[in-house]
């Protein structure tokens, strides 16, 4: 038996699986280990091995090779039955050798598979983890990536040979490397005589040998750092060359079947998530000390340090409005940047994109920017505090959420309001207060530190520098008129100002030209430090220049800041909501939480539904009252202008000349005017009862500003229909016009309207006598009242005219000039010194309660005069024609408000309706007005509510994005 692992066993596997194979080894004999050389003789039936020819290993290996075969035959002279025990000897020998190899083989494999699998392991273990990388692909390009022809976009790919020709000569780096070595590390290995003879001929150099070794060392230096600087800016140019590559296949990918991207909702992006949550905090009153600390990067510096050309180099886009050392930034505008196939700007309340490829859209955008920002800016103020929201997206664009801020100025100067620096200061302090929000201080590099305002002001707001980025601006002017360009080093280094920072850069943002592209600046920038002084000589670092390099490290910062504090600022807003809930259900406990947006659209259903309403009040009470109405407004002219004037005449045809003259002037001229007046203040009171019978019926309180207010537009907003006038006068007219009473019933109606009419007035006449003479002596016996002098004297006076009353019963309406001077005589005589014009006076009143009280009884006489009337008959006592007239104003009265009755229900209810879901819509467009009509503390509480409660959801949905992300 051959021990496993020995070197005779491994030989025989190998020769045996050889000839399996196929394979024929001719090997000498002797040059067999012995160990094998002992197994060939003992199978071969050979006891003398060194006797055994060549011819016999040969044809063992050969015999071996052709198993397995037919037995030979047994040699002369041999018995079979020994052969046959040899045979069987040999092939149970050869089985278990072939046994044992078979487990060889599958030890061999499974303990080669298990040291490939750990080591596999450990190499993969030690590659960098890429999985903060897969934003930089979308989601959908991964759903895409079977529809991509990859050999096409391999074939954009640059060569090898390209990639090859733009690598370094290490060999030549390794050789300047090797020298910069030997010349600062002393040779200590040397052979002692070698030092000896060095060091004496070392002293007989003279001076000059050794300046000139200097110098040329020096030049040395210097040569390999200039080519070190070099071999930077060509890995950089190299860099830039493929990211703008990559950015142009990216672009390809994210265009590749774009037809099915847009019909399909695409999911929103990360930086989309939290910027939703930036602008909805953006409008939220916090309460419960509830405070937006979620971070953002707050652009500050000086007016005209270039904060806005950073932002635009970052944006890749020059989005905002310039103006040469006037303020441009007169509001916060909160920008934020993501990436997309299409570079492009929107603002959070318009669907308008503008594509920022073309220079037309470029110039919209800007005016747009300075449109919105003026007019935030209320009357009296030169800065607002209201933010303006834009997104921008683009390929290779890095995301991250900035805020512009106004630059902070020294000086007030002229036609800016007195307070601007303050309002700088304080909405600056706003944002930079936030403890996790992330400061971009913006210096400008091309004047003199100490004239700086921001540092001291962001040096007050994060003292220790743990979230702040330094950025100095037009290096390429400040190298240019500074005469120590180590200023600039000591500024990036920190150690010039007082303030600390994360990190400090140097940019430039062009060449003070408004019309520069972005391209063209960035070329400038790179040309200008690649050939600057500061980054040649070690002022600058590489990493610290460039507005490329300045965005990378915000984007890092900003979302290392996001990562940090996000679900803090969560558990916040939950524990804020957890209170708000609270306090609801102890004080609304049987109320829905309706915020001020659908408790306007409750009280707009009930205001709607009050109008309705409107269409179902009865013919009958819309004629009613307004008959009512237009006699209570027209009863005095008609009595005092129409009526008393042809009564007053006493003869029956000049009555009626004078009645018709004068109801035709009033026709042509007042009534339809008066009437439609009438109807439509009717309008309103029907309007204004249902609306407070609606507020009767358990309704809210809460809406009785919105529905006075929007009563009150409606009507204000509602004009009559001016045609309505000329054919209302028409049918006035002709009611007027017609005297033919035709039955008793209306001849009686008639009658008991004017009998009404007149003893209302007679009432009403009495009433002024009583106020003119005092009490009677019954209350002047009962209340203990006196008269006063004048009472007294108009007293004396009415008793005086009373007499001549009684004495001509038919006297006319006015006294004659001797009857004023026989009363005036007569009221001397009793000591009583009266004006004649309070004679008049006096007797106006009397004799206009004498003429209604005849005019009662004559209206009394008429009531059996239907007869005579009907038959024409003349007769002086039954000649009632101030009857016909009171018909001919109480026909009128009918008609007009039957007239004025459909034209209310058939087009002024409807356009009242019209009016106010005009007015409603108004309303519901504007924020102020809604906030100023639906108030109260239940109404800010759910508003709150909503509020937190979105700002949860979108941080929950934010951070299971970004833990997916991860």
């Amino acid at each position: 038996m051959l021990r496993v692992g020995s070197k005779a066993a491994c030989m025989a596997c190998r020769n045996l699986v050889s000839t399996n194979m196929g394979i024929r080894f001719r090997v000498p004999l002797q040059k067999l280990h012995p160990l094998s050389r002992a197994i060939h003789h003992r199978y071969s039936g050979n006891a003398n091995p060194q006797r055994t020819p060549h011819r016999t290993a040969a044809r063992y290996y050969t015999s071996m090779s052709r198993l397995p075969m037919r037995p030979p035959k047994p040699p002369p002279g041999s018995g079979g039955r020994s052969y046959q025990q040899k045979r069987n000897f040999w092939v149970v020998r050869l089985a278990t050798r072939l046994l044992k190899l078979r487990y060889i083989l599958l030890g061999s494999a499974v303990g080669g598979g298990y040291t490939a699998k750990k080591t596999y392991d450990e190499w993969k273990d030690m590659l960098p983890d890429f999985s903060e990388y897969n934003w930089v692909i979308p989601d959908f390009v991964w759903e895409l990536s079977e529809q991509i022809d990859l050999d096409k976009l391999a074939k954009a790919l640059p060569e090898m040979e390209e990639i090859a020709k733009l690598l370094p000569d290490f060999d030549k780096i390794g050789e300047n490397f090797t020298f910069l070595k030997s010349l600062l590390t002393p040779d200590t290995s040397s052979d002692p005589a070698l030092k000896a003879s060095d060091s004496s001929t070392s002293a007989s150099h003279d001076a000059s040998d050794k300046q000139y070794k200097k110098s040329s060392d020096k030049e040395r230096l210097d040569q390999l750092q200039e080519e070190l600087l070099r071999t930077q800016l060509k890995y950089q140019r190299m860099l830039e060359r493929l990211e703008k590559e990559n950015k142009e296949l990216r672009k390809v990918v994210l265009q590749k079947d774009d037809k099915g991207i847009h019909q399909r909702k695409v999911k929103k992006s990360l930086i989309d998530l939290y910027s939703e949550v930036l602008d909805i905090l953006s409008d939220y009153d916090a309460n419960y000390n509830t405070q937006d600390h979620l971070p953002r990067v707050v652009v500050v510096g000086d007016q005209s340090a270039g904060k806005t050309s950073v932002l635009e180099m970052i944006a890749q886009a020059r989005i905002f409005p310039r103006g040469s050392g006037e303020m441009m930034t007169r509001s916060p505008v909160k920008v934020t940047l993501s990436e997309g196939p299409h570079h492009v700007a929107m603002f959070k309340d318009s669907g308008r994109e503008f594509d920022l490829s073309k220079e037309e859209d470029l110039a919209a955008l800007r005016h747009e920017i300075e449109l919105r920002m003026r007019k935030s800016v209320k009357e009296g103020q030169t800065v607002s505090s209201e933010t303006i929201s834009l997104s921008v997206k683009g390929p290779g664009i890095q995301r991250m959420v900035l805020v512009d801020l106004p630059g902070v100025i020294s000086t007030v100067t002229a036609g800016m309001a007195s307070d601007t620096k303050e309002t700088i200061f304080s909405i600056s302090k706003a944002y930079m207060q936030n403890p996790n929000a992330i400061i971009l201080c913006i210096q400008d590099g091309s004047v003199d530190a100490e004239r700086s305002i921001v540092t001291d002001l962001v040096s007050q707001m994060d003292p220790q520098g743990k979230r702040t980025i330094f950025v100095l601006t037009k290096v390429d002017l400040a190298e240019k008129n500074l005469a120590s360009p180590s200023r600039i080093q000591q500024i990036v280094e920190g150690k010039l100002f007082p303030m600390k920072a994360l990190g400090y850069f140097a940019v430039v943002t062009g060449k003070g030209s408004t019309g520069e592209s972005i391209d063209s600046i960035k070329d400038y920038e790179e040309d200008f430090f690649q050939n600057s002084r500061l980054l040649r000589d070690g002022m600058l670092k590489a990493h610290q220049v460039t507005t490329k390099n300045l965005s990378l490290a915000v984007s890092d910062c900003f979302w290392k800041m996001v990562r940090e504090s996000v679900e803090q600022q969560a558990d916040v807003f939950k524990a804020s909501r957890f209170n708000l809930e609270t306090e609801w259900k102890n004080n609304y406990p049987r109320l829905r939480e309706l915020d001020r947006n659908e408790l306007f659209e409750k009280a707009k259903n009930e205001i709607l539904d009050e109008v309705i309403s409107l269409s179902q009040v009865t013919p009958q009470h819309w004629e009613s009252i307004l008959q009512k109405k237009l006699w209570e407004r027209v009863s005095t002219h008609v009595i005092e202008n129409i009526y008393l004037p042809a009564a007053q005449t006493m003869d029956s045809g000049t009555f009626n000349t004078t009645v018709d003259i004068k109801l035709k002037q009033w026709t042509d001229k007042q009534l339809p005017h008066k009437a439609l007046e009438i109807a439509w203040e009717t309008l309103q009171e029907e309007f204004a009862r249902f609306m407070a019978e609606y507020k009767g019926k358990d309704q809210d309180d809460i809406f009785d500003k919105l529905k006075e207010a929007v009563k009150d537009e409606s009507i204000k907003r509602h004009k009559w229909n001016e045609r309505a006038m000329d054919s209302l006068r028409v049918i006035q007219h002709n009611a007027l016009e017609d005297r033919s009473i035709t039955d008793k019933p209306q001849w009686d109606a008639a009658i008991q309207f004017m009998e009404e009419t007149l003893q209302s007035r007679l009432k009403d006449t009495e009433s002024v006598i009583r106020d003119m003479v005092g009490p009677d002596w019954k209350q002047r016996w009962l209340n203990w009242k006196n008269r006063t002098p004048d009472q007294h004297i108009r007293n004396e006076t009415k008793n005086e005219l009373e007499r001549l009353l009684k004495l001509l019963d038919d006297h006319t309406a006015y006294l004659a000039n001797d009857e004023v001077t026989t009363v005036r005589k007569n009221l001397e005589g009793r000591g009583v010194e009266v004006d004649p014009v309070l004679i008049k006076d006096t007797w106006h009143q009397l004799y206009r309660r004498h003429f209604l009280q005849k005019a009662l009884s004559h209206c009394n006489l008429c009531k059996r005069g239907f007869y005579y009337y009907q038959r024409h008959f003349v007769d002086s006592e039954l000649e009632c024609n101030d009857v016909v007239l009171f018909w001919r104003i109480q026909r009128m009265l009918v008609i007009t408000a039957n007239t004025l009755r459909q034209q209310l229900t058939n087009t002024e209810v409807r356009r009242l309706e019209k009016n106010v879901k005009e007015v409603l819509d108004d309303f519901g467009e504007d924020t102020e007005r809604k906030t100023q009509l639906i108030t109260g503390r239940r109404v800010q509480l759910a508003e709150d509510l909503k509020k937190v409660r979105e700002i949860q959801e979108k941080l929950e949905a934010f951070i299971e994005a970004l833990h997916k992300e991860k």
